[in-house]
């Protein structure tokens, strides 16, 4: 075995970590990018050179379930070894999100990092106009992703084609599900919403749509994805700070138990109750 003595085991440890955690991404960078640095942390700790030929063998497998946004801001979860076939599951589930929109602008992304592309009064909105227009996006709804997103165009990303300056069509309307919307401050031109809602929705195009529908127009200010699937923000999302070979164990320990226990999560279980999900040795 490459690598013995205590970096060895510390590197084996890491190899051996599986399942499904949390972080919390920052606003700014990518979710792959969290997801790199996250990645070069772990191979640090463990002392894998990612550059040489040494451990080539071993890959580490991680990979997320579902982008958030550059400017969102929450959590984003994360599976690693055999915890990246489940992803695919976690995409699927509900997510909960707290939006900050503004109204009387629109942009050409939905969201602040954009261009202002036009601007209409809002004045005359209440509180009151608002929570009615509210109930029109619960429950199964159409929706037209945003231009600018992780959709793909013959295997490109939309928002690098228009980057470039392509034309590129609006996808067409596809189905969503809401399962809760709520307004939780207005004081204009920003109000706050909490969403829960299905795979596959934008919180951008749900903002936008609100305005439009409110006869001006509104793009999101700020975005936070506080739950995806049974891992919350205040609970499971650890900090960069926290990103060790450790916490990551204790981490799935914990955030593999809050999984239904289908047959499939049973190989991530111990007989044992009282030791580790994940193998130290």
């Amino acid at each position: 075995r490459e690598g013995g003595g205590a970096l060895g085991e510390v590197a084996d440890r890491l190899f051996s970590l599986s399942g499904l955690f949390a972080v919390y991404k920052p606003k700014g960078p990518t979710s792959a990018s969290v997801l790199n640095r996250l990645k070069q942390r772990l191979l640090a700790e463990a002392g894998v050179q990612t550059n040489g030929n040494k451990r080539k063998k071993q890959i580490l497998k991680i990979g997320h379930g579902g982008t958030l946004d550059s400017a969102a801001t929450g959590v984003l979860v994360v599976g690693i070894g055999k915890g990246t076939k489940m992803l695919r599951a976690i995409l699927a589930g509900s997510k909960k999100y707290t939006a900050i929109g503004r109204l009387g602008k629109a942009t050409d992304t939905l969201d602040a990092t954009g261009k202002v592309t036009e601007e209409k009064p809002y004045d005359k909105i209440t509180k009151g106009d608002l929570e009615n227009v509210l109930q029109k996006f619960t429950g199964d709804i159409m929706q037209v992703p945003p231009l600018y997103s992780a959709l793909k165009k013959d295997g490109q990303r939309l928002s690098s084609l228009i980057k470039r300056g392509e034309a590129v069509e609006a996808k067409p309307a596809r189905p969503v599900r809401v399962y809760s919307l709520s307004l939780q401050h207005f004081q204009p031109p920003l109000f706050t919403l909490d969403v829960e809602c299905g795979g596959g929705f934008y919180v951008r195009s749900l903002v936008s749509d609100i305005g439009k529908e409110l006869s001006t127009c509104a793009s999101v200010q700020e975005l936070t994805r506080t739950k995806q699937g049974p891992f919350t923000l205040e609970e499971h999302a650890l900090y960069e700070d926290k990103w060790t070979i450790d916490e990551i164990a204790r981490s799935l320990e914990h955030c593999m138990s809050l999984l239904p226990g289908e047959p499939s999560h049973k190989k991530f279980k111990t007989e044992d109750p009282g030791e580790t999900a994940v193998s130290c040795e």
